[in-house]
């Protein structure tokens, strides 16, 4: 496996191509492309292959988030996403604050995550 931390080189095809795997969907490339220019992108390679994301959104002193922590299903319960999460608190430069999907959260809590706040969402419908 190959880890890079703040990967620039992460393009929106290969990005597009990754994420439908996990979570499939219609997303704009040209917008995927400006969402990844203003994240931290700790992404996984297995060869070639992205095999995993973790993106990092932060003002770079008070806060910031882990928008989303994805695993290919092949590669789940490898490591992969322990060692992008470690990576994510190497690097960050700030305390990251995250949700999680109801089922994983002892993935975290086994990765030294402490539960904090209940988390709330304000749903907007993507253009």
């Amino acid at each position: 496996m190959d880890y890079r931390v703040d990967d620039k080189q992460l393009d929106a095809s290969v990005f597009l191509s990754f994420v439908n795997q996990v979570w499939p969907g219609s997303y704009d490339a040209e917008r995927t492309q400006k969402a990844l220019s203003k994240t931290m992108n700790i992404t996984a390679y297995d060869g070639d292959k992205l095999i995993g994301c973790l993106r990092i959104l932060s003002d770079g002193y008070y806060f910031g988030t882990i928008t989303e922590l994805l695993v290919l299903p092949e590669y789940q319960h490898k490591g992969v996403g322990s060692n992008l999460l470690q990576l994510a608190k190497a690097n960050t430069p700030t305390m990251l604050y995250f949700g999680s999907q109801p089922g994983v959260e002892g993935f975290y809590e086994k990765n030294g995550c402490k539960k904090g706040v209940q988390s709330y969402m304000i749903e907007k419908k993507r253009n």
